[in-house]
């Protein structure tokens, strides 16, 4: 098997800011998908469109949350591997990924199938946009299992090392939802619907793409016995994965639920948070990229025996993280009006969604620290410290500060707005303070 030196050897922040730069444009392609939606309906569609997009994608991020949260287990697992040189072990993680995420891709499809409606009522969706919501909903749950296997392919190259493919193939899924969009959207004016029909086939286009060519970028041959579902594997991924897995639907429903107290204010309001939220996608993308590197990074470090270097660049992620966040943070604080005319030329939207951003601002820029930290606990298999950590803050600071600003007498978007930018606070201070207790445990 081949070592990926740049990983394992030489200077800590060229070899991470070299593995993470693809990942970076495959988060920017991906968060197109949703920004392109979005724009083209606020260009050719309703404000019901608008909010149908900005409520059922958010919806949908509950189901991503969930597979690339799960699917982190496969990436920490197939990374120590690699770092071991352990060829047969690699090819039966892969072989028993398969199996679960297939299982999974079955479940949810059904869950969200049959769930819209009810999801369209608990969140208090503004009537002009309840339907169309509803499709969007179906028609993304439809295509589930592309969604599911996009997003196992992604984790498998990233364990071993590879950020570069993956970014190939999630180019050719943005071309393809753009077109789509265009034809659907602004062409035959199917609104919410055609947004959600581009987004999928551009999935499932992605997904055929990468099966043909993952046999050829594998650095050792997965071979029949190695296809056969393992219970010890299984257990392995499932007990590194459901932590990360379960911290990302709760993250995500805790989002869900701010839109929901949202929505109770009105479909300008709606529409503006929506919009704000795809601005907040794309300033984070910096804080996910490193959180997803540093994991495959400490993981491949820590399986050859360097938990030192593993260390390293924890700080080396968050000093170029927290440089890059601070800059988009700023442009989202003070031109957030600017930014969100991208997406809406309603003048009370694009209000209401900057109002929104000056306080997500600040959230991003923490997280920025907090999500790299998220990385290196991941890679250093302690996912059920950041799974109690990110839980704690979404149940005790996040959802609590926007309920009680959403039934003020003067309800502000900011004040809601900023029950996430203390949660964000909450996660860093108890990150540092429990790196702080584990280092100390470890002299001792």
């Amino acid at each position: 098997m081949k070592n990926n030196h740049t990983i394992l050897e030489g200077a800590i922040l060229p070899a991470l800011t070299k593995f993470s730069v693809p990942i970076v444009f495959s988060l920017i392609l991906q968060a197109l998908y949703g920004a392109v939606d979005l724009w083209m309906v606020g260009q050719f569609g309703t404000k019901g469109d608008i909010s149908a997009v900005s409520t059922g994608s958010q919806t949908i991020l509950i189901m991503g949350g969930i597979i690339t949260g799960l699917s982190m287990g496969t990436t920490i697992l197939l990374g120590q591997s690699v770092g071991e040189k352990n060829e047969k072990k690699s090819a039966d993680i892969i072989g028993t990924s398969l199996w679960i995420f297939a299982f999974l891709a079955v479940i949810l499809t059904v869950l969200l199938l049959f769930m819209a409606p009810s999801l369209a009522v608990l969140l208090h969706v503004p009537k002009e946009a309840f339907s169309k919501t509803i499709h969007y909903i179906q028609i993304c749950g439809a295509g589930t299992v592309f969604v599911v296997g996009f997003n196992l392919l992604n984790s498998i190259f990233c364990g071993l090392g590879d950020s570069k493919t993956p970014l190939f193939f999630v180019g050719i899924a943005c071309m393809v939802n753009i077109v789509l969009d265009f034809i659907l959207i602004a062409l035959c004016q199917m609104g919410a619907v055609g947004a959600a029909i581009a987004t999928i086939t551009a999935q499932a286009v992605s997904v055929i793409f990468s099966l043909f060519c993952i046999g050829k970028k594998l650095p050792f041959p997965v071979k029949k016995e190695n296809l056969k579902f393992q219970k010890m594997q299984a257990f392995y991924i499932l007990r590194l994965g459901t932590p990360v897995a379960f911290l990302r639907m709760c993250n995500e429903i805790s989002y869900l639920l701010i839109l929901g107290f949202v929505n109770t204010l009105g479909v300008v309001a709606s529409s503006g948070v929506g919009i704000a939220e795809k601005l907040v996608m794309f300033i984070l993308l910096i804080p996910m990229a490193y959180m997803s590197s540093i994991s495959a990074f400490v993981a491949q470090n820590m399986g050859a025996g360097q938990a030192e270097r593993a260390r390293r660049s924890l700080f080396t992620g968050m000093g170029t993280a927290a440089v890059i966040g601070g800059i988009t943070a700023y442009f989202s604080f003070f031109h957030g009006d600017t930014l969100s005319m991208l997406f809406s030329q309603d003048s009370a939207v694009v209000a209401a969604s900057a109002n929104f951003l000056k306080a997500t601002a600040i959230e991003c820029f923490i997280l920025s620290l907090s999500y790299c930290y998220n990385g290196y606990f991941n890679g250093m298999e302690k996912t059920g410290f950041v799974m109690v950590q990110g839980i704690c803050a979404a149940l005790f600071v996040r959802i609590p500060l926007a309920y009680i600003a959403s039934i003020s007498a003067t309800p502000s978007l900011f004040r809601i707005g900023m029950s996430t930018a203390w949660a964000a606070i909450f996660m860093f201070l108890v990150c540092t303070a429990y790196d702080i207790r584990c280092r100390k445990r470890e002299k001792t």
